[in-house]
């Protein structure tokens, strides 16, 4: 049972708690209830049980109160933390090569939405001389393959090839399309058919070929576009070499 008298270098005893004294330190401040007020505020009380002490540090409840909302703070840090993805598992898009830029995504060079070039009236005009050497023999503009030459609307088409033959020939059409309108096709071959283009001769051009389903021999198509005119060709074992480029220099002379 303890005993309320005092004890030697200390305060007295209250109940079962007593205030530890600090001899040789600096004077502390009493509290009035048997604590003693530390340098940090907090009183220091010591717990008597027999014949052994154990010391109790009361803190203020004020840092009471803002170590719990700290403490509060960093636990939901820490669950924010958890709900969001980790940054290097998150895919990115990656940028396009030079060559996928062209491909992809094929854009008329011109904006213009008229046609700042006269269309051509005839079909042997537009080509060169070494060019219609390699087409000499081939008939032009058979009326068995239907309207060809200039059209009543002003678009030129151009047949070459032998109505008797099974696939070779090649059907060229030259009209004026605007710039929103072909940039759709174009991307649409692009995109549904794996047409390649890119951007000579201040304009835009996309071309594929591919083996005939049924001869041994190479379909194609190749399309230029600029100032509002494009040119179409589609051929069956028929390409001569420089076709296209030698229209293209003939309008844009």
């Amino acid at each position: 049972m303890l005993q309320n008298q005092p004890a030697a270098g200390n305060e007295p005893v209250l109940g079962r708690w007593r205030a530890e004294g600090s001899p040789g330190g600096r004077q502390r401040r009493a509290t009035g209830d048997g604590r003693r007020a530390t340098d940090d505020g907090a009183a220091r009380l010591t717990f008597a049980s027999g014949a052994r002490s154990y010391p109790v540090i009361m803190r203020p409840a004020r840092r009471l109160r803002v170590g719990i909302a700290a403490a509060i703070l960093i636990m939901g840090a820490a669950v924010l933390a958890g709900c969001l993805p980790d940054e290097a598992l998150v895919p990115r898009a990656a940028s396009p090569t030079a060559s996928e830029s062209a491909t992809a995504e094929p854009t008329p060079s011109a904006t213009s939405t008229t046609p700042v070039m006269t269309l051509p009236k005839d079909c042997r005009e537009i080509l060169s001389p070494a060019i219609l050497a390699e087409l000499d023999g081939v008939p032009l503009n058979d009326p068995a393959f239907g309207e060809s030459g200039l059209l009543a609307d002003g678009t030129l088409r151009c047949n070459w090839g032998d109505p008797a033959a099974d696939t070779t020939g090649l059907i060229t059409t030259i009209e004026p399309m605007r710039h929103g309108e072909a940039l759709d096709m174009l991307n649409a071959l692009v995109a549904d058919e794996g047409f390649s283009c890119y951007t000579p001769d201040d304009g835009t051009r996309c071309e594929k070929s591919w083996p005939n389903e049924q001869y041994p021999v190479t379909d194609g198509r190749t399309l230029f576009w600029r100032d509002g005119l494009l040119i179409d060709t589609r051929y069956s074992n028929l390409a001569p070499s420089g076709y296209t480029s030698a229209i293209i220099a003939a309008i844009w002379r």
